[in-house]
């Protein structure tokens, strides 16, 4: 979980890993509350689990793999 930490905002750090997938977009480092909410205006993506099960999220992770 460590690894983790420096991800999100210092008021996340400590959570566990469910209220980690739970918490808004924004509680990641580097997401400000505009980019969360063109997030949800653009894919309806609320929460850091959203953004990780995005299938167009997915689906460009899936490229960016196989062209390595």
């Amino acid at each position: 979980m460590s690894g983790f930490k420096d991800k999100f905002d210092k008021a996340f750090e400590d959570k566990p890993i469910d209220e980690l997938a739970d918490a808004p977009v924004d509680a990641l480092q580097g997401v400000s509350p505009r980019h969360a909410e063109l997030l949800k205006e653009a894919f309806n993506i609320t929460t850091v689990k959203d953004l990780g099960t995005n299938k167009y999220f997915l689906w460009a992770q899936a490229v960016s793999k196989l062209a390595e």
